[in-house]
């Protein structure tokens, strides 16, 4: 229904290459999760796969079919936007259903598809009003809505939490992801967000600056990183990085999670001192000054007190401690 093939493709603007050679699989009914730092090539991956862009060089199928040269209408996608992209004269059920009124459905197929996907995000109450009337979140859902409407064989969300508050971010992740279980349609997502990604994602794209970093599991990434640059992205706090703390002949930098270091006011391998903490209720965030590793974060969980200036020595566990070579490639 939704399987996705992409196949050496290529993306250049002038002399700037944007994608250097993406080759990725999606299988059907997936939730991928494109992911990476600002300019790093994900939002116009989407959009070489909506056909908003076309590739330099390369293919795109869906279900086996060469997509590549076909217009956006007619590969069988709906896309999500950022800004919602609603139409602002037109009521809920309207926007919701232009689409489809375009494409020449029959009135009685849109009034049912429209009932289903209002009842599915609890839209039915806002269906007479005109998005002027709705909060960003709603906002938000119809624009959802109107994808769902249209039965595609392939979801697109292009970064389409970054306009809203943290409160409504959480609920309507919620939301999406109960959308997909749902469904089991494919979905393909994009966010500079690594907890969105982490979230929601049955499968993780990592770029970087046009490549793929890694490929995997939510939990594959963060225990397996492949390199420094994966292991530094996912994970919050980010990974502490200490350069030169050789532990074999082809380290050159070792890598130690906030949440797997220990602190203790009398011994440990690194003695540092307070710079700051964070108190977020559940955990406290302790930013240390050490002799040997430089600034480290170190992740307490409850309520830890540590004044700016107190002495504390830091303990990585041994076991947690990821080790990479000159290039920062990851090593067993």
């Amino acid at each position: 229904m939704g399987s996705l093939n992409i196949e050496n493709v290529t993306k250049s603007f002038g002399q700037v290459e944007v994608l250097k050679g993406i080759d990725l699989e999606v299988s059907d009914g997936e939730f991928v999760v494109f992911v990476g730092p600002s300019g790093c090539g994900k939002s116009t991956l989407l959009r070489v796969i909506a056909g908003l862009e076309d590739p330099t060089s390369g293919k795109v199928l869906i279900d086996g079919t060469n997509v590549t040269s076909t217009p956006p209408a007619k590969r069988g996608i709906a896309m999500v936007f950022q800004t919602y992209a609603l139409y602002p004269h037109l009521s809920v059920r309207d926007n919701m259903g232009l689409g489809l009124k375009q494409a020449g459905t029959p009135a009685a197929e849109i009034d049912k598809r429209i009932a289903a996907a209002s009842a599915m995000l609890s839209l039915e109450p806002y269906l007479k009003r005109r998005p002027a009337e709705l909060s960003g979140g709603q906002r938000q859902r119809v624009a959802i809505g109107r994808a769902v409407v249209r039965e595609p064989k392939l979801f697109l969300f292009d970064e389409p939490l970054s306009n809203l508050d943290a409160a409504l971010r959480v609920n309507t992740r919620l939301e999406i992801a109960q959308l997909h279980r749902r469904l089991k349609a494919t979905m393909v997502y994009v966010t500079h967000d690594q907890v969105e990604a982490m979230t929601l994602a049955d499968k993780i794209v990592v770029l970087n600056a046009g490549n793929i970093e890694q490929v995997g599991a939510p939990m594959e990434l963060y225990n397996s990183p492949a390199n420094e640059f994966v292991a530094g992205f996912i994970g919050s706090p980010k990974m502490n990085f200490i350069e030169g703390a050789r532990l074999g002949e082809s380290v050159k930098t070792i890598g130690v999670r906030p949440e797997h270091i220990s602190v203790d006011a009398h011994k440990g391998d690194w003695k540092g001192t307070v710079v700051h903490a964070e108190h977020l209720g559940a955990d406290t965030n302790l930013y240390l000054d050490c002799e040997k590793a430089g600034l480290i974060t170190v992740r307490i969980f409850g309520i830890y007190n540590a004044e700016p200036g107190a002495v504390l020595y830091a303990t990585p566990q041994p076991d947690r401690i990821y080790r990479f070579d000159a290039d920062g490639r990851a090593l067993g």
